[in-house]
């Protein structure tokens, strides 16, 4: 893997002294720009989009060409494997993702397989390898996956849920249903994040949006275990680099020791999570990531400025920590507040 020339975001991931903090950040390509609002009217529907390897090139480059961002993140969406398992994913107008066969049946449960990333995610692969040489070099790029179970919520689901009723009726009901979807799933996760680092990727992300819902006890045995199985099948060297792995669960601040122990060399936080606190926690197990709030860049230039100060300055001047959102970018959200983030963060520098 050849190091990028800003590799800034690399070292910070192995805690190593950086000049300045890196940032990234979460949907990053999307809505927000108007730019990337014409590419999706092009091509007609977000999936064709997804499945379009130059098109999602295009797209994740579009954030970089605005802003001098230190990473760039693949352009895909979580709910491309359980699509690959043939759950029949569609996206309707106002209503989100859905699943034309939800898992609901135990013999459909039992049939499930692991899709090979070859097959039917071909085109995630393709973009992976089309986005790194179109980065020709500059910063890392980022692949991503969802955890086996945010994807088995929308799996037993069917789409997204105000109390995801059905797949907690599982959980207690029938968990041997549940154990063989996420058994499954986290050999598809594990299969699907190896091939993007053969194709190029050079960090990943597991999107663990609904791990925070769950109980304590259910979050170990039903969303951390089975990350922490995903990670450890992972190749995590490539032409003698090392690939970072960076776990983000939403509303996951109570379990940071137990998440830190993992295997992942980061953990994402979010807004709702004191960043100095959480880096007592951890100590030096691993990096952290995050954590403002992505409501600030409804703010003033001012308000902006000095949220992202706060987030600084209470991680502190230690390394090992990468700026992000404690969640993606509103869709509400302006490009000019964007650039006033990027700009403030990079500029930024701790009084020692």
């Amino acid at each position: 893997m050849t190091r990028p020339r800003n590799d800034t975001l690399l070292r910070a991931l192995r805690r190593e002294p950086t000049e300045y903090t890196p940032l990234w950040l979460m949907r990053q390509a999307g809505r927000y720009l108007p730019e990337y609002c014409a590419t999706r009217s092009r091509a007609g529907s977000f999936l064709t989009l997804c499945k379009n390897p130059a098109l999602a090139c295009e797209v994740t480059l579009q954030p970089l060409e605005r802003f001098p961002l230190d990473a760039a993140i693949l352009f895909s969406d979580i709910l491309t494997v359980p699509d690959a398992m043939g759950l029949g994913l569609y996206f309707t107008d106002g209503e989100g993702p859905r699943f034309e066969r939800p898992l609901r049946d135990e013999a459909a449960i039992r049939a499930l397989t692991a899709p090979d990333p070859d097959g039917p995610l071909r085109y995630v692969l393709d973009a992976v390898a089309e986005i790194r040489r179109a980065l020709s070099g500059s910063v890392p790029l980022i692949g991503f996956s969802g955890s086996p179970f945010t994807l088995a919520c929308y799996m037993v689901e069917g789409g997204g849920s105000p109390d995801f009723r059905h797949l907690k009726t599982m959980m207690f009901a029938r968990p041997d249903l549940l154990h063989r979807i996420l058994e499954v799933t986290a050999d598809a996760v594990s299969a699907y994040l190896n091939a993007q680092i053969s194709a190029g990727a050079q960090v990943v992300q597991i999107f663990d949006t609904w791990g925070g819902m769950l109980s304590p006890h259910a979050y170990r045995e039903f969303s951390l275990a089975y990350m922490s199985r995903v990670i450890a099948a992972l190749r995590r060297e490539q032409d003698g680099e090392r690939v970072p792995v960076i776990v983000f669960t939403k509303g996951g601040g109570q379990w940071l020791e137990e998440i830190a122990l993992c295997g992942a060399d980061a953990v994402g936080l979010d807004w709702m999570t004191d960043i100095a606190d959480a880096r007592r926690r951890v100590g030096d197990r691993v990096a952290l990531q995050g954590n403002l709030d992505p409501s600030a860049l409804f703010g003033s230039e001012d308000a902006i400025v000095r949220e992202a100060n706060r987030v600084l300055d209470a991680f502190g001047p230690h390394p090992g920590h990468v700026f992000n959102l404690g969640h993606g970018i509103s869709r509400h959200s302006e490009p000019e507040k964007v650039k006033i983030l990027v700009d403030a963060v990079h500029r930024h520098r701790h009084a020692l």
